[in-house]
């Protein structure tokens, strides 16, 4: 029964308790995004500073996410075996020192060995979001927890071009990278201070079970659900359209449509902010869990016709950062029924692991986009890069299908 299972959240809970938690979760998940984006919106700047392409500064974003990814995939068994609680605030503390880091910087070597440390501060995040909110929020707020944790993280995402660039201009790109780390500890203080919300003991080895409610073979028995491999694949083409929306498209759109540099640098904000609002629908549409394949198909299907538009239309430049907000929207939509994928993939104690393997997914595609795409921009081909984001929004379908079609070959876990 799942009433006994220790990992199913409690139906009774008091929405203040709930709010507690997917609040302090969700602010974590902000800076663990806003992070991600530390170099990018200061691309300009550092281009100068160092003396490097595009490419070069596309490859200190390969790096950070590799390690994520390595750092990611491991953490998950960590999150499993000691609980999320230290490992959330040792990756806060990462970030804040890597933004500081990368302030003090005087070569590129160093904005690389700070890309490495930043990595491993991210690396930690996903599964100890997921394990927080799966075993601590109420099932019926399930989804609209996912919805906020994803408002947050496109959150992050947005104030990071929003509060950087302006810094940058006013003062320099070394304080604006200050204040990030600032950022950082300033909310590391606000989880300590409320820790009590985060306790979160790890199951003993005789609760975990699997998902037919068999105790499971090992650590490792999760890897043997083909879903498990189908929900990777699927986060590996979302965070390569993601990448490229973050770090290419843009100045990709800026450079075919004629968008003057000041609005081009707001379609980055306008598309997460967009997305935001498209997740808080999404968080209602996700509450019945058997549609998300649908939901996802529908929301990336309308976000790869306005990639193609930006590509092969001629919008007006003024025109360009609202088509940004009504792609993000339709991502956004998709965004809760996404997280929802992995849930009903993950046997019962294993969400660490599971989440850990799965988001992995994220960083690896992270790393190897701007290797394709910022050769594409510094070529000059502008409309390949919007085509290969309206592709891979178009994969991103047929994996969320291939994943439904996968779910039911779950045996191999148990027995």
């Amino acid at each position: 029964m799942t009433s006994a299972n220790p990992t199913s959240p409690v139906a009774a809970v008091p929405l203040r308790a709930d709010a507690g938690v997917i609040g302090l979760v969700g602010i974590a998940h902000l800076i663990s995004h806003y992070s991600q984006l530390l170099l990018a919106p200061l691309f300009p700047w550092l281009k100068d500073a160092f003396q490097v392409g595009y490419t070069e500064l596309g490859f200190l974003m390969t790096i950070f996410f590799v390690v994520s990814c390595a750092v990611q995939a491991g953490s998950g068994f960590v999150v499993d075996r000691f609980g999320p609680r230290p490992i959330l605030f040792g990756g806060l503390a990462l970030l804040g020192l890597a933004a500081f880091g990368f302030a003090a910087s005087t070569s590129y070597g160093m904005l690389a060995a700070f890309s490495v440390l930043a990595g491993i501060g991210n690396g930690v995040f996903h599964p100890v979001d997921y394990t927080l909110l799966n075993r601590r929020v109420s099932a019926p707020r399930l989804g609209h927890a996912y919805s906020v944790h994803g408002i947050t993280g496109s959150l992050g995402w947005a104030l990071a071009p929003a509060m950087l660039v302006p810094l940058a201009i006013a003062f320099s790109w070394r304080v604006a990278l200050v204040c990030a780390g600032v950022l950082a500890f300033a909310v590391l203080l606000v989880l300590l201070f409320n820790r009590r919300h985060l306790e979160l003991p790890a199951l003993p080895p005789a609760a975990k079970v699997g998902a037919t409610g068999v105790p499971a073979q090992g650590n490792f028995a999760f890897l043997r659900i083909p879903a498990v491999w189908m929900c990777f694949a699927f986060f590996f083409f979302y965070a390569v359209s993601l990448n490229v929306v973050q770090a290419f498209a843009p100045e990709a759109a800026r450079q075919l449509h004629a968008v003057p540099v000041a609005l081009a640098a707001m379609c980055l904000t306008v598309y997460m902010v967009a997305s935001a609002g498209g997740m808080v629908l999404g968080g209602f549409l996700a509450a019945e869990p058997s549609r998300c394949e649908r939901i996802v198909g529908v929301g990336f299907g309308l976000a790869a016709c306005v990639a193609v538009a930006l590509a092969l239309a001629h919008p007006p430049g003024a025109l360009v950062p609202v088509m940004f907000g009504v792609m993000g929207f339709c991502a956004g939509i998709a965004g809760p029924s996404r997280d929802l994928l992995v849930k009903r993939s993950t046997p019962e104690g294993s969400t660490g692991r599971v989440y850990g393997i799965v988001y992995s997914g994220l960083d690896i595609g992270q790393a190897l986009s701007p290797l394709l795409f910022g050769v594409l921009l510094d070529q000059g081909r502008f409309t390949a890069v919007l085509l290969g984001l309206a592709v891979v929004q178009g994969v991103l379908i047929a994996s969320a299908f291939n994943v439904r079609r996968v779910r039911r070959t779950l045996a191999p876990v148990a027995a």
